[in-house]
């Protein structure tokens, strides 16, 4: 995988006078089943989230309310995304390397997963990936 596999997917809006709605359905505007539902909030300024990769997991990941950037890495290339609309997410194919920064005050962040959590699907050390992609465990 690359992170040219990434892709930010705008979700369906429906705009009302009393306010919008957006949905989102498995297999129709994301390329998996979403098994496991995690959301990020109260977050301190200056903290940082992720810095890690999975080695099967696909995710979207949705800024429910404020901004954030996340910075995506396939070992070679990096890129940098400003989240802030919440019908906008940031599809992260596996073997990408992610963190998350410079949270607006008050955001949320909700990530739909394809599978269960499973630690042993983690590169939590940035040489451990590299390793993995320089040897082809991709």
């Amino acid at each position: 995988m690359s992170i040219i596999d990434c892709k930010l997917i705008d979700l369906p809006k429906i705009p009302d006078r009393r306010g919008s709605l957006s949905f989102i359905e498995a297999g129709k505007h994301i390329p998996f089943i979403i098994k496991r539902v995690y959301y990020l909030y109260d977050i301190p300024a200056e903290s940082d989230r992720g810095a890690h990769s999975h080695k099967t997991l696909q995710q979207l990941v949705i800024p429910l309310s404020g901004s954030f950037e996340i910075t995506l890495g396939d070992g070679f290339n990096k890129q940098k995304y400003l989240l802030n609309k919440p019908y906008q997410g940031l599809y992260v194919a596996p073997m990408i390397w992610r963190e998350l920064g410079n949270f607006s005050s008050g955001s949320v962040c909700l990530v739909l997963a394809s599978d269960f959590y499973k630690e042993e699907d983690y590169y939590r050390d940035y040489d451990e990936f590299l390793t993995a992609v320089q040897m082809g465990k991709i």
